[in-house]
């Protein structure tokens, strides 16, 4: 009974997997041709967010469907297949997900910079140096998830557990921190009499809000789709992974992997200019295609 229990988890697994292999895929080739065409957006913002949609997009194209080939291979116990596939599966997705983690940090970052500091933001955040952020933050995952192979699994757990969590505290402080400044500021445009400079200004302010919301969005369904492997990894650092625990396991992975779906819609979602550069995408691609 157990392992037709286990033959469920790993095809129920595998075939949502495939399905969304292609959501990730296709939602996050159109988003990337969005961001770049979405001329509104600050460059340097734009920048965090290519990385993170780049990330998604790997996670549709390498990820995905290494983990299908596992679930394969786990159903029909095929034990060399399945070291194959660890092997390769653990150094991509390490890899993503590092990358993910830091793109959202960055976008964070730039969100407090533009909210605290928005008179000196441009001379603080430039597009080149945004542009090296993100170089360098790919080059911390590669060195992370390649370095992790060297250590035994326990410890190489523990340090990629240390690191999401001290990333998802960080980034909860600096929401924290622009909850409190908006607050401040919208006290401050209420007080002062409305005139037609502070109206652009209080524009502007508004427009900084709105973004700072859309990028809250992202941490939120970030939190909520990786939490749960957090925790799950910490009963695994523990007491070990468990023949109980791991089929849990592998629903937690997938909605670890769900995210990179979802990031696509939270941007069409909360991101106006965004939402409206995915139309015209979407009917450009039903002329030429439509005909």
């Amino acid at each position: 009974m157990n392992r037709r229990a286990d033959e469920f988890t790993f095809i129920a697994n595998g075939v949502f997997n495939a399905l969304l292999c292609l959501t990730a895929t296709i939602l996050n080739s159109i988003t990337i041709q969005a961001i770049r065409r979405t001329s509104s957006l600050p460059k340097p913002l734009k920048a965090f967010h290519l990385s993170l949609a780049v990330s998604d997009l790997c996670v549709g194209l390498i990820v995905h469907p290494l983990y299908v080939a596992r679930m394969i291979a786990m159903s029909q116990n095929s034990t060399t297949v399945i070291q194959n596939t660890n092997i390769a599966f653990a150094v991509t997705s390490n890899f993503l997900f590092y990358a993910s983690f830091l793109s959202v940090l960055a976008l964070t970052v730039d969100r407090f910079l533009a909210i605290t500091f928005h008179l000196r933001y441009q001379e603080i955040v430039t597009h080149n140096r945004a542009i090296y952020v993100v170089i360098l933050l790919f080059l911390v995952s590669a060195f992370l998830s390649a370095t992790a192979g060297l250590w035994q699994i326990t410890r190489a757990l523990y340090i990629h557990e240390v690191c999401e969590i001290l990333c998802l505290i960080i980034i909860a402080i600096l929401y924290w921190k622009i909850y409190l400044t908006v607050r401040r500021h919208r006290k401050e445009i209420q007080v002062r009499q409305v005139r037609e400079q502070n109206g652009r200004e209080r524009a502007n302010a508004t427009r900084r809000f709105k973004l700072a919301g859309s990028t809250f969005c992202v941490y939120l369904v970030f939190v909520v789709c990786y939490l749960p492997n957090i925790c799950i990894n910490i009963v695994w650092i523990n007491s070990g992974l468990s023949k109980t625990i791991y089929p849990f396991k592998c629903y937690v992975w997938t909605l670890v992997l769900l995210n990179s779906s979802l990031n696509p819609l939270i941007y069409c979602w909360k991101m106006r200019d965004i939402r409206q550069s995915v139309i015209d995408i979407l009917l450009v691609c039903y002329n030429y295609f439509g005909r």
